[in-house]
């Protein structure tokens, strides 16, 4: 294990720094000039040619770059072209409500794949009717689900918000995660608002996933409660539930596992347009304005952290996959 384990962080140091170099050359010669986004259209000759030296681009290339990757290993994330401010300091608020989107997203597509994939096992008209949604769900995209989410939920039944994190403001808690941080303060109707405008955002977000999840997950089940050791196991006196726990889950976590590191890259990049939907204030939003702004610097630095969060998600994934399965460490 511990040869897997050295294995897979050296691939994943080697993928972190092909990503970085990828993204340097994108937001380097990508199209758009960095300087005039940063002095602005109708600056003079001298100040574009003093802000080039500032922002280190009368360098090489060569130069560029390894100043790029210093300035990033020391945390350093540059400045923001249009506004000025440290890049770190413009995400710092943004990071923990993306991030608290985001694990709300994964636990639900979690949820949904495990209920669903029960679900689909009935058999009969119910199994029918359940697996038409199933289908139907894996092919609406999340700006859809969002939009008939808002409509029905928000329009018709008025039941959840339609915008925003919370209606009392920004938390007063260290986390940023605001349904967190009301729990921890013991300030209940605070995280009961928060819960209630991450609901919809989450639901959209995780539908086509944890759809894509428990037909995976279905066929494992299917597979592997119908093989001879679960017969063995029917013989021997176990029940289906315990047959399901034991053995089922177990065999059929494997490809479900891999299918979810897929899933969470696209994830990432619906949240960029869930964000937008419901006017979550989080990276995808800030990335959107910055791509407006011709804000290379930016674009970058969000680029380059949502590539790092995959390919650090797969590697635990892979890890996860060597615990479930030995025989995943000799492949």
């Amino acid at each position: 294990m511990l040869r897997f384990t050295v294995s897979r962080i050296g691939s994943l140091v080697v993928v972190l720094f092909a990503l970085s170099v990828l993204i340097f050359v994108v937001s380097r010669f990508g199209g758009g000039d960095p300087v005039h986004a940063y002095v602005g259209a109708n600056a003079s000759p001298d100040a574009i040619a003093a802000a080039r030296v500032r922002l280190g681009l009368d360098q090489p290339v060569v130069v560029q770059y390894w100043d790029y990757l210093t300035r990033l290993l020391q945390g350093d994330l540059g400045l923001s072209l249009s506004t000025k401010r440290p890049v770190a300091d413009e995400l710092g608020g943004r990071l923990p409500a993306t991030l608290e989107l985001a694990v709300a997203t994964v636990l639900l597509s979690i949820v949904i794949g495990l209920v669903l994939a029960r679900a689909t096992s009935l058999r009969g008209r119910a199994g029918g009717v359940i697996r038409f949604v199933l289908f139907s769900a894996a092919s609406a995209p999340a700006f859809l689900i969002a939009t008939g989410g808002l409509l029905l939920f928000f329009g018709q039944l008025g039941w959840l918000p339609v915008a925003g994190r919370t209606s009392y403001g920004a938390s007063s808690g260290l986390s940023g995660f605001f349904v967190l941080d009301g729990l921890l303060t013991g300030n209940i109707p605070y995280a009961f608002d928060a819960l209630k405008h991450l609901i919809l955002p989450a639901t959209a977000a995780s539908l086509g996933p944890g759809v894509a999840l428990a037909r995976v997950l279905a066929d494992g089940l299917d597979t592997s409660l119908r093989s001879g050791y679960a017969r063995t196991a029917r013989s021997l006196g176990e029940t289906e539930s315990q047959l399901l726990r034991r053995h089922g889950l177990r065999n059929a976590a494997g490809p479900a596992l891999s299918l979810l590191g897929v899933q969470i890259g696209m994830m990432l990049s619906s949240l960029v347009v869930v964000e937008q939907i419901f006017s979550w204030n989080g990276l995808g939003q800030y990335l959107v304005t910055a791509i407006n702004a011709a804000d290379t610097n930016s674009v970058a630095t969000i680029s380059l952290l949502l590539g790092a969060v995959y390919v650090v998600v797969n590697t635990l994934v892979d890890l996860g996959l060597a615990v479930l399965d030995p025989r995943v460490r000799l492949s």
